[in-house]
């Protein structure tokens, strides 16, 4: 069954998506800064009123205005309070709900996807949190673009010359804001990308600290890491000087609109036409209607979470594995390739019967790693098909994939929170009995015993050389072996003694069912049921090692390898 290749999503349906998801808390958020903006515009008609009461012959009569001015004041402070509470709420879960949806969406696209460390630990941890936040911000902009539109038509209710001297200008700001969006936008996504490859390199340095200190490199790879470091300063200071022009502009322009407002009004007041009140109200509402300050603010946050949004929808690019409903019917865990193409792999076909230790060997390159990620649905293959017991693994449901084909790498991860949660970590739980049997055949057992606190041991508190580290990956894929196990390069930091231990477990039927093992030594692929030869992308034999081992071909292909003197005859055993 042919994979075909599906058109990556773009990036904005993830925004959506996001808006979405984040729509309820979001419509409180817009409730409250319309309420805001509300009162915020009736506070100067109530006050310009109380003063003309004041400053009129029935002064009586502006005690109900002033406490209708000193209720919007109070209003005011109480919806800020409330509108600040259930913002940074909706923040927060908005945020949570990016890092769930991104992390399993990698998670269940597999090791293929792709994605680099670093990168996507800076992707969900600083562009997670400017993401969050765009729901919230996209109503609290709707909010604060009520109240300097709000204010304009109250201006021209209160006077319709002094709204025509503000309207002259507000095509300058009309400019200057979209200019700075523009320019914000693109500033910001130079600058997230320096971010992401720094937090890219200094992950590889971390994960190869060793290597680092044994080769002396430090200061070299210190200047590798921080390479990226002056695009990022450049596109940091860019971002000031954009965020600096543009506020530097604004404040040149907007004193300006409020100067020939307040001039016009006093105009309009000396003619008769306003009331000292109708000029403090006309004064305020052109305050408000060029205070963009809120408004700018608001919109360089969905500039910013709009980037930070497309960057990580690009971590939702690959696809996730589809699974069916079928299990696995009676049988030994037969494994059938057909026409598979992957990576190195070019046209693969390959029959693996029920029950058999097969080693797969060949030169580097020649797709060992490929075929088990392929043979174990770690990834779909490009083309062809992948059958265990003539079932297609795509039609297999998750739980019966996992549980019925199991893993052991040569640097395994070791997830659980103890040494005994590590060996049991899978899609069933085994018993304390069933994690002791799998560790012994993975020659476990009396290391993990010698433990503080044994099976009990947290793994942090539990320093481990790479050869016990590989003892437990193989001890997990023993608890959970179903009827495929497959082995790549998983016994490759054992020494030889124990190597031979582990073998024997397989090949003493630690569980029925199909081995494939990858294959390094000449002593593993010896004691193999059969040898799957890979040269350049194919397999070039499926036999017997004492057959294959006439072959001077094969010979060389473990002629690097300390045990490349075994010849025929001689005891694997001994």
């Amino acid at each position: 069954m042919a994979q075909r290749p599906r058109a990556p999503r773009t990036p904005r349906p993830f925004l959506r998506e996001t808006v979405r998801n984040g729509a309820a808390p979001a419509a409180l958020v817009l409730v409250l800064t319309t309420a805001l903006a509300g009162a915020g515009l009736a506070f100067p008609w109530a006050l310009g009123h109380s003063l003309d009461l004041l400053l009129g012959d029935d002064r009586a009569a502006a005690g109900p205005w002033l406490a209708l001015c000193a209720a919007l004041t109070g209003l005011t402070v109480v919806l800020g309070a409330l509108d600040g509470l259930v913002t940074a709420t909706a923040n927060a879960r908005s945020t949570a709900w990016i890092r769930d949806r991104v992390l399993r969406h990698v998670l269940a696209a597999g090791p293929g996807s792709g994605a680099a460390k670093g990168d996507l630990v800076a992707r969900l941890v600083g562009n997670a949190a400017q993401a969050g936040p765009v729901p919230a911000t996209l109503a609290a902009t709707f909010g604060a673009a009520l109240t300097p539109v709000g204010a304009l038509v109250a201006l021209v209710l209160t006077d319709w010359w002094t709204a025509l001297a503000l309207l002259v200008g507000m095509p300058v700001l009309a400019l200057l804001l979209k200019v700075f969006m523009r320019t914000s936008g693109d500033t910001n996504a130079a600058y997230l990308r320096a971010q992401g490859e720094i937090a890219g390199r200094l992950t590889e340095a971390v994960e190869g600290a060793r290597t680092i200190a044994a080769a002396g490199t430090a200061e070299r790879d210190a200047v590798r890491v921080l390479a990226p470091l002056p695009e990022l300063s450049a596109q940091g200071h860019r971002m000031w000087r954009v965020t600096g022009r543009s506020t530097a502009q604004a404040a040149a322009l907007l004193p300006l609109l409020q100067l020939i407002v307040l001039a016009v009004a006093g105009l309009r007041l000396a003619d008769g036409a306003l009331t000292v009140g109708g000029m403090l109200a006309a004064w305020r509402y052109a305050v408000l209607a060029t205070g963009t300050g809120v408004l700018v603010g608001q919109l360089n946050g969905l500039v910013r979470g709009r980037t930070a949004s497309d960057r990580l929808a690009e971590a939702l690019v690959p696809e996730v594995m589809t699974y069916g409903s079928r299990q696995l019917p009676d049988g030994e865990g037969a494994l059938e390739l057909r026409s598979v193409c992957d990576g190195p792999l070019r046209d693969v076909d390959l029959y693996v019967p029920g029950g058999v230790v097969a080693a797969v060997v060949g030169r580097s390159g020649s797709g060992k790693t490929a075929l088990a990620a392929v043979a174990g649905r770690l990834r779909d293959p490009e083309r062809g098909t992948v059958l265990v017991d003539g079932v297609p693994l795509p039609e297999l449901s998750r739980d019966a994939l996992r549980r019925e084909i199991g893993h052991a790498f040569a640097r395994p991860a070791l997830l659980g929170a103890t040494v005994g949660g590590t060996i049991a970590f899978g899609v069933d739980e085994p018993g304390p009995e069933a994690i002791r049997t799998a560790a012994r055949a993975a020659c476990a057992d009396d290391f993990v015993r010698r433990l503080p606190l044994g099976y009990d041991t947290p793994c942090a508190q539990a320093p481990m050389s790479g050869g016990e580290a590989q003892r437990l990956g193989l001890a997990r894929a023993f608890a959970h072996c179903g009827r495929l196990l497959i082995l790549d390069d998983a016994t490759s930091s054992l020494d030889s003694a124990t190597e031979l231990k582990v073998s024997r477990a397989l090949l003493d039927g630690l569980s029925p069912g199909t081995r494939l093992v990858v294959a390094h030594r000449v002593s593993t692929a010896a004691r193999a049921d059969l040898v799957v030869w890979l040269d350049g992308g194919t397999v070039r034999a499926t036999a017997p090692h004492e057959e294959l081992w006439r072959l001077p071909e094969y010979r060389a292909v473990f002629a690097e390898e300390p045990e490349g003197s075994y010849e025929p005859g001689e005891s694997v055993d001994a």
